[in-house]
């Protein structure tokens, strides 16, 4: 009597520790089988309609004072708020990069890693090459200064000035009288052990913000993908879709904005350098990180850029301040015609009436940081305009 082979036996399931991921869930319906979730009445069914006033009243008392809460943290916390758009606006800026190497069939850690080593080399040969530069001039302007000063008082400007408003003895009160405080006041020494002590704070707090902006840009830009999935899966399932598509514009568009003003700025920064050296104009490596931060600023930017280099420029006479000026300011025309456009197609469109009065107002509200993302800021909300509430008041 032959026996049949039994099947081998199976080996118990190797336990394979996984970490754990906050991953989106999955749409409703997408498994086959899977029922769809009941629908809810809506808001305006719910809670008010028909609810007992008391309850009314202790749901709005506790929205308003989550709201006044909210704008206490948020008035309090100024400095984190900073922090945090400016490792976005990093990150959205380093988007486009990353997805233009994942288009070239590398995975987007892989994509992340190639930038932000690229972003550290270009970073560490900034401050190896360029900063022992910029502080060796800033020593010699500070040292110039005193003879500045005196070349100034002894100039028949400032002659024919004193006579008539008798500037140099006011100024010689004015130091006496600080002077005598300095000596005799010791409120005047604790207020300068106070300032002391707050620029050490403010040097603690810049250090501080560096490397959580850092920090925040390295962890946005590795989870762009997840944060904007989880995004649109909060809009409602029939609506969905055209959030993603426009979630996805605001967000390409502000991407391109950043790469596309970056490269405005550095072609603007190495044409004023090209000039300073040309025609002459003094600390040209240090007036040339000035150009390059200010350039950054759309619109307004390379105009004051331009009033800067062009009153350091006196210090190398007229010879230097004639052929700089003219020169800068035509590649400002050539900038606005030719360079900007070409370079900006693809980013956000804003008209120009806007694109100021946005600048303005970020500038006041938020200083250079809100200057710089106004624009995308006005383009994201006229994004808005055009594709929800103009088809919504079309459809009324």
């Amino acid at each position: 009597m032959t026996t049949s082979p039994q099947p081998p036996e199976k080996s118990a399931p190797r336990f394979r520790p996984s970490r754990h991921r906050f991953d989106v869930p999955p749409e409703p319906g997408a498994s086959p089988g899977a029922a769809s979730p009941p629908r809810r009445a809506p808001w305006d069914k719910g809670m008010f309609a028909g609810g007992h006033p008391v309850q009314t009243g202790f749901f709005l008392t506790v929205g308003v004072g989550i709201a006044l809460l909210g704008f206490y943290v948020l008035t309090n916390v100024g400095s984190l708020a900073g922090w945090v758009v400016t490792a976005a606006f990093i990150a959205l800026g380093l988007d486009p990069i990353v997805r233009w190497l994942e288009a070239r069939g590398l995975p987007r850690p892989l994509a992340v890693a190639v930038v932000i080593l690229a972003l550290a080399l270009a970073v560490t040969a900034f401050i190896v090459l360029v900063v022992p530069r910029i502080m060796s001039q800033a020593q010699q302007f500070m040292g110039t200064i005193p003879e500045l000063v005196n070349d100034f008082m002894g100039s028949s400007f400032f002659l024919a000035m004193d006579d008539r408003f008798d500037i140099a003895a006011t100024f010689e009160r004015t130091v006496g009288s600080w002077q005598t405080q300095l000596a005799t006041n010791q409120d005047v020494l604790g207020g300068m052990f106070g300032s002391v002590v707050s620029v050490g704070g403010v040097v603690i707090n810049a250090v501080t913000g560096t490397i959580i902006v850092m920090a925040l840009t390295l962890y946005f830009l590795f989870s762009l993908p997840m944060a904007k999935a989880w995004g649109y899966r909060l809009a409602p399932a029939s609506r969905r879709a055209g959030v993603q598509k426009l979630g996805d514009q605001m967000v390409n568009g502000v991407g391109n904005y950043v790469v596309g003003q970056a490269c405005v700025a550095l072609i603007n920064a190495s044409v004023a350098f090209v000039l300073m050296n040309i025609t002459g104009v003094p600390y040209a490596t240090l007036l040339v990180l000035f150009v390059a931060v200010l350039a950054f600023i759309p619109l307004v930017g390379g105009v004051l850029a331009g009033i800067l280099m062009t009153l350091f420029a006196i210090l190398g006479g007229w010879d230097s301040v004639v052929p700089f000026a003219v020169c800068y300011f035509a590649y400002l025309q050539v900038e606005a015609y030719f360079v900007s456009p070409r370079i900006m197609k693809r980013a956000v469109a804003v008209p120009g009436a806007v694109a100021v009065i946005a600048v303005a107002a970020g500038g006041a509200l938020w200083g250079i940081l809100g200057a710089v993302i106004a624009i995308p800021t006005a383009a994201a909300g006229l994004l808005l305009v055009r594709e929800v509430f103009v088809p919504r008041q079309d459809a009324r």
